[in-house]
């Protein structure tokens, strides 16, 4: 998983929001740059209190070193659980795993700060070796601004976790993998292991996401794509989600929410989204509704995928088109606007909800509507078709 094909998904945190009154006014807005961002920050914000926590560096730590167990509360005092007015998305003494967060670009970083903003404490899986660059990052503040949550204050992370999703269990682990360097110093990153560590450490957990994919061959075509690269495609991006869930469900609380994200090649052509990849997300959306009738009948847990569009993120760099899409996808879809990670944010901490707790087995769309195309309208064949224009 050393990094993520789906444009926007990457193997790739969280601080206080003062409130001492529950009829406190919160104004403060995130420093986002697009009207649209703060809109869609303001409404979250507006329906969230989260109460001071403690510094985020005195409760950040990785592996096994030993650390000061954070928890999140909500508006301290009697208020501490009352009912919000309205319909919030109210995530408060809720706690989520986050898998696939190494950088603070991508959606899974934007699903952990919505999730925050509503409450929830969060616990991120980051890829072994991108693990070190991602706490220095940490430490050093690098990540600060993009740490912000609507009220002004920063994003707290309780923990972070190694983790490599490709491997359930440390007999599974190759030698070669063992004595790799970047894994050096590490350990307790399998699937089982990390489940082992949290249940150890947290007990529990409620919201479960998945924010992670790899497609070594991802710029060949499917033509052109090997056995290995095929497979490794598939292990990495939909069977390591089937994996996470058979081990979480087990410390997961019944009324809990597992999300993934996927992406609209599943079902629809795209050129450049080749080695396997297509057929990974097709698997993954497949899994997501057999996995919502078997968790969701034994462990009454909810499982719900969101087809993201496109997103300027580094690992969807990688691929090579990225800008292409985006700008295709502003041409095209219905709404005529670059999609922003806050929304896809936004739509999975509305889904880990009690808000949704009657949605299972779906795939969401938060691409700005394209899927719903049939065609491109930018397309020189309907230069003189009558169709609404963007202002």
């Amino acid at each position: 998983m050393a990094a993520t094909s789906t444009p926007g998904m990457l193997m790739t945190p969280i601080n206080s929001c003062l409130s001492s009154s529950r009829n406190r006014v919160m104004t403060s807005t995130a420093n986002f740059s697009a009207e649209h961002k703060e809109a869609s920050w303001t409404r979250l914000a507006s329906s969230s209190h989260i109460s001071s926590r403690q510094p985020f560096f005195q409760s950040f730590t990785s592996g096994n070193v030993k650390f000061q167990k954070v928890v999140t509360r909500a508006v301290s005092g009697a208020a501490e659980y009352k009912p919000l007015p309205g319909l919030p998305v109210d995530l408060r003494g809720k706690r989520a795993f986050i898998a696939g967060i190494a950088d603070d670009n991508g959606y899974g970083w934007a699903i952990a700060k919505s999730l925050a903003a509503a409450g929830a404490e969060i616990l991120v899986g980051t890829w072994v070796p991108a693990l070190n660059i991602f706490e220095s990052s940490l430490r050093r503040g690098k990540f600060d601004e993009s740490r912000k949550l609507p009220d002004g204050s920063l994003m707290e992370i309780t923990k972070v976790y190694p983790l490599d999703a490709v491997y359930d269990n440390p007999e599974d682990v190759p030698e070669d993998v063992k004595a790799n360097k970047r894994y050096a110093g590490s350990s307790n990153w399998t699937v089982q292991e990390v489940v082992e560590s949290v249940k150890q450490d947290f007990g529990s957990i409620d919201i479960l996401v998945h924010s992670l994919a790899n497609g070594p061959e991802v710029s060949k075509p499917l033509l052109e794509t090997s056995r290995n690269g095929y497979l490794a495609a598939i292990s990495a991006s939909s069977y390591s989600f089937v994996s996470l869930l058979k081990h979480f469900v087990s410390i997961m609380n019944p009324g809990g929410a597992s999300i993934s994200l996927t992406y609209i090649a599943s079902e629809r052509i795209i050129p450049g989204y080749g080695g396997g990849m297509s057929s990974a997300k097709a698997a993954l959306e497949s899994d997501t509704q057999v996995l919502a009738f078997e968790a969701g009948r034994k462990h009454k847990i909810r499982v719900n995928t969101i087809s993201a569009g496109p997103l300027r993120s580094r690992a969807a760099k990688a691929i090579g088109f990225i800008d292409m899409m985006i700008d295709y996808s502003s041409a095209n879809a219905p709404l005529q606007k670059e999609l922003s990670a806050e929304e896809v944010g936004n739509a999975a901490a509305f889904l880990a909800s009690p808000l949704a707790s009657a949605i299972t087995g779906a795939v969401v769309y938060v691409d700005n509507g394209l899927n719903a195309m049939g065609v491109g309208v930018d397309s020189p064949i309907f230069e003189n078709l009558d169709s609404p224009k963007g202002n």
